[in-house]
């Protein structure tokens, strides 16, 4: 097998607000908009995005997905996380060093999607 690309998709209740979301604050760009579909992607190696309206009569009107975080792995986290802050863009974890080194930033989209930001950095003493 060789895999030449991947996507996640999300069902969301808003595809547009959560475009908006990802095309502001995280660099995506539109490639199919749709009312009920966007796909997201962007120029590097981040897993491209595709936001399906949930369906109401199907899904109900929940909060976002569950248990779902769309992980990227990022340099520059420390200014990464200054721009989303002055952008107000929904920081759900501010900047924190977790015990095995990994820097993390976490934001939240309007449809409840969490993005977190990661950077290795070797733990002290490594």
């Amino acid at each position: 097998m060789n895999v030449v690309s991947s996507a996640v998709s999300l069902t969301v209740t808003d595809p547009a607000a959560s475009s908006r979301f990802f095309t502001t604050h995280l660099g995506f760009r539109e490639v199919v908009v749709d009312e009920d579909v966007v796909e997201l992607c962007r120029d590097d190696a981040a897993v491209d995005l595709v936001l399906v309206r949930r369906d109401l009569e199907q899904h109900g009107l929940g909060q976002g997905p569950t248990d779902v975080i769309v992980s990227l792995a990022v340099t520059g986290i420390a200014a990464e996380y200054e721009r989303l802050r002055n952008e107000g863009a929904g920081l759900a974890v501010t900047l924190q060093q977790e015990p095995w080194g990994e820097l993390v930033v976490r934001v939240t989209d309007p449809n409840g999607v969490v993005v977190q930001l990661t950077e290795w950095v070797p733990p002290t003493g490594a």
